[in-house]
């Protein structure tokens, strides 16, 4: 999966067709499990770069989905 994160950019097909091709799986069903794989110690020893970089999208998508479901329940997010 680390590796497939470091060169899926480098084929014409869209990300989630690359997904069920290779893993045969869904989209979502796949990154459960890469969620799952960047907590693995043995990940960060193997990929650290990738591993890293993974981790920041995560954090900013998550802080998206916080702040997008603040704002429509009409909160303020600082």
């Amino acid at each position: 999966m680390l590796e497939f994160e470091r060169t899926w950019w480098n084929h014409d097909e869209p990300k989630d067709v690359l997904i069920r091709a290779r893993f045969q799986c869904s989209p979502d069903e796949y990154h459960a499990e890469l969620n799952k794989l960047l907590e693995q110690p043995e990940a960060m020893e193997h990929d650290p770069l990738v591993v890293r970089r993974l981790a920041r999208h995560r954090v900013r998508r998550r802080r998206a989905r916080l702040d997008t479901g603040t704002q429509a329940q009409g909160g303020a997010h600082a």
